[in-house]
């Protein structure tokens, strides 16, 4: 998936207002104002990036995978995309990407589907989304409201048949994604803790998330 443009972005990481760094494996969440600018940076290169998206005001509003890619009629999250809502709203857009095509179709990892895939053994390993179930928790939500997400940095290419396969990332070292939101959302991150498909590289590892103010009219 190379071949999809990268824009890069000339904010300064010194300007910004939050600079977090989200261990490897662990979950992750913070409330984006109207207007602010979130970059999550893959600090180490080929690491998904699972995240979610609620409206602050509402939670029963979140992002929607299928709204998203039939708006936009693309398989995947690039430059430009809107981040649609299921209430049809746009919650963010995509501003700047060094990273290349990101996934929106393949969904988080979990026990279940591990054990589905790779067998018995990996029934217990931790997974995104017991992640992402354990960081909304902290909101008042629970395993219903989680929803199918993106997958920053995640290279899900769709195969002749109209399979996805999941193969090795092409994200680099210090790539990025930058988004700018268009209400008030609550962004919550699994740092994909799978070590049984080359998502990331077989070896999970830090990312970091940076927050800048709205820019002033």
């Amino acid at each position: 998936m190379s071949q999809f443009i990268c824009a890069p972005s000339s904010r300064d990481p010194a300007g910004a207002i939050h600079d977090f760094e989200i261990p490897a494996t662990k979950p992750w969440s913070h409330i984006l104002r109207k207007g602010q600018t979130l970059r999550i940076v893959d600090s180490y290169g080929q690491q998904a990036v699972d995240t979610l998206f609620y409206n602050a005001e509402d939670f029963s509003e979140r992002y929607s995978a299928n709204d998203t890619l039939r708006e936009q009629g693309s398989a995947y999250v690039v430059i430009g995309t809107a981040l649609v809502s299921n209430e049809g709203r746009v919650m963010a857009r995509i501003v700047a990407n060094t990273g290349g095509a990101h996934d929106t179709s393949a969904g988080a990892c979990s026990c279940e589907s591990n054990t589905v895939r790779f067998g018995h053994h990996v029934k217990y390993q931790h997974a995104c989304r017991e992640n992402f179930v354990l960081e909304v928790s902290k909101y008042g939500m629970g395993k219903r409201d989680v929803v199918p997400n993106i997958n920053f940095f995640m290279n899900v290419p769709v195969e002749p048949d109209g399979n996805l396969a999941i193969v090795d990332g092409e994200s680099k070292p210090g790539d990025y994604v930058e988004l700018v939101a268009e209400m008030d959302i609550l962004c919550v991150i699994s740092n994909c803790p799978q070590i049984n498909n080359p998502c990331n590289g077989f070896i999970p590892t830090p990312v970091r998330a940076l927050i800048w103010e709205a820019l002033e009219a």
